[in-house]
């Protein structure tokens, strides 16, 4: 080999950390909301779930399926924010969860737009909306918090440029 050459030879690269697999996340995400109902009473990992879903059938990535199931771990303080931080995810995952928490007081334009300028976090959001206002779900609240409910979100999909409807746009 000709000096050049061995000067071009790359140098060896760090082995990359491994990252959790969306069963494990998961996993993990159902410990961590384990003791915790929704509105409705029903576990609140029937929603994860739920979201994780309407992200696969909107065509998401492992990645977006990850955020789903961690879209509320910090909001909801099932995890800390240092956790999701040094936490084996990818960094477009950590980044996901982290504009689909909000923040005491952020206005709902401020969330709209910091979930729009996250890559991948509108597709979760999306779901997420989805199960929130799928019908079924929201008759089994009172009617206050049903009508209150429905124009939180429906306001949130307008932001977000979701179509109307449980559905959303695809």
């Amino acid at each position: 080999m000709t000096p050049a050459a061995q000067d071009r030879t790359p140098e060896p690269q760090p082995e990359p950390t491994p990252v959790l697999t969306v069963a494990e996340v998961a996993a993990l995400a159902r410990e961590a909301h384990a003791a915790q109902t929704d509105k409705a009473g029903r576990p609140y990992t029937e929603h994860l779930r739920a979201v994780a879903d309407g992200v696969r059938s909107r065509g998401g990535d492992d990645e977006q399926i990850a955020a789903a199931w961690l879209h509320d771990s910090v909001e909801d303080g099932a995890l800390t924010e240092q956790w999701l931080r040094g936490a084996p995810l990818t960094r477009r995952t950590k980044d996901i969860v982290l504009a689909l928490t909000k923040v005491a007081g952020e206005p709902q334009e401020a969330y709209a737009a910091r979930i729009l300028a996250t890559d991948g976090a509108r597709l979760v959001k999306e779901a997420d909306l989805a199960h929130n206002a799928d019908p079924a779900r929201l008759a089994v609240l009172d009617a206050t918090t049903r009508a209150r409910l429905t124009v939180k979100y429906t306001a949130m999909r307008a932001l977000l440029g979701i179509g109307e409807g449980p559905e959303g746009s695809r």
